[in-house]
């Protein structure tokens, strides 16, 4: 029974055809994979001919969280013949200049997105994080680690700050001094959920995992004393179940974090702007210089921090070029769109009230 610990259910098993075996995977090295199953030893797994020729994209390809069909070929090698439907899935931009997605982690229930409270601490990376999450469909919790690094002055306004972005995303204060610094962590540490750590390096998170596990399972290493930028000591995505049932995976930080979102995504990430919005006179408003934004009005009298504002712009502007690339018929349409206002515009100054 040990894949129910992991969140099994009956809907994954009935998914999985009679001559295949239910498996999850645990680390994913390109494409050779560590699979768990019922059985007592975690397994050796390679993917398919007719899952590599049938997979949409190379990010449909297995990663660390999916839940899989796979033929074991004997008690250390199975083929991984299926992926099976993901529940969420945490993806970035790919690096390079092709519109590639990157799966980071599927199947998890919430993302834990730590952050330092030292010189680490940076509100706009949190937005970027925030805004991925709301993509990924997974539930968000902010996780500000190194409160015994904080004087109590620092600690409150960063908190007040850090909740000021997080919307309805949870927001935590922990330290690894003790274990019990770790226990706002958990109500978010039963029910066989999958928790999935996110953040860059340094921030703590081998050091987390490690104190909810009780046992040193992963390496750790300082930050840099100048700017508190970590080491990179995690160098691969792994499942790790948890004593209790449920599971973490650990991931290595990542400096560089390119959207692959929506801009509906990025409207969640920051709701009281999209709720600004929809005050606004007119429906396709810019928030830019149109008369009667409701937007433009909140940055006037002081409602909506520019620097906010400014981030929410950049993130726009930036899932806004993922869709176009990635949906042609939508970028034609913005271009109308666009064209039509510049004429608009146009034929407003040429009117008398401006010559």
């Amino acid at each position: 029974m040990l894949l129910e610990r992991l969140g099994a259910t009956p809907q994954l098993r009935a998914l999985t055809a009679p001559e295949l075996t239910l498996a999850r995977i645990t680390v994913s090295h390109r494409d050779l994979y560590r699979l768990v199953t019922d059985g007592p030893h975690e397994l050796n797994g390679e993917p398919s001919g007719s899952l590599w020729y049938n997979a949409a994209s190379r990010a449909a390809m297995p990663v660390v969280g999916d839940w899989v069909a796979a033929r074991v070929i004997n008690g250390e090698q199975a083929i991984v013949e299926a992926v099976l439907p993901r529940r969420t899935l945490f993806a970035r931009r790919a690096a390079g200049r092709r519109e590639d997605q990157q799966a980071i982690a599927a199947n998890v229930d919430n993302v834990l997105l730590v952050c330092g409270l030292d010189g680490n601490f940076n509100l706009r990376r949190l937005e970027r994080y925030l805004t991925l999450a709301a993509e990924s469909g997974a539930e968000p919790v902010v996780v500000l680690n190194k409160s015994d690094l904080c004087d109590p002055g620092t600690l409150d306004a960063r908190l007040g700050a850090a909740r000021a972005i997080a919307g309805s995303a949870s927001v935590i204060v922990v330290h690894t001094r003790a274990p019990e610094g770790i226990d706002p962590l958990q109500p978010w540490l039963g029910g066989f959920r999958t928790l999935a750590l996110l953040g860059s390096s340094g921030v703590g998170k081998s050091t987390l995992i490690n104190l909810i596990l009780g046992e040193e399972r992963l390496r750790t290493a300082g930050v840099r004393e100048c700017d508190s930028h970590g080491r990179h000591t995690t160098t691969h995505r792994e499942l790790i179940p948890l004593p209790g049932g449920g599971a973490l995976i650990d991931t290595p930080g990542m400096r560089e974090l390119q959207l692959w979102a929506t801009e509906d995504s990025v409207d969640r990430a920051f709701d009281e702007i999209a709720a600004l919005a929809a005050g606004c006179r007119f429906r396709d408003c810019t928030h830019l210089a149109e008369q009667g934004c409701a937007v433009q009005a909140a940055l006037a009298d002081g409602t909506l921090a520019p620097d906010r504002f400014a981030s929410y712009t950049k993130l726009r502007r930036e899932a806004q070029h993922h869709e176009a690339l990635s949906d042609p018929l939508a970028s034609l349409e913005r271009k109308r769109k666009w064209k039509n206002i510049h004429k608009a515009v146009r034929e407003i100054y040429k009117s008398p009230k401006y010559r």
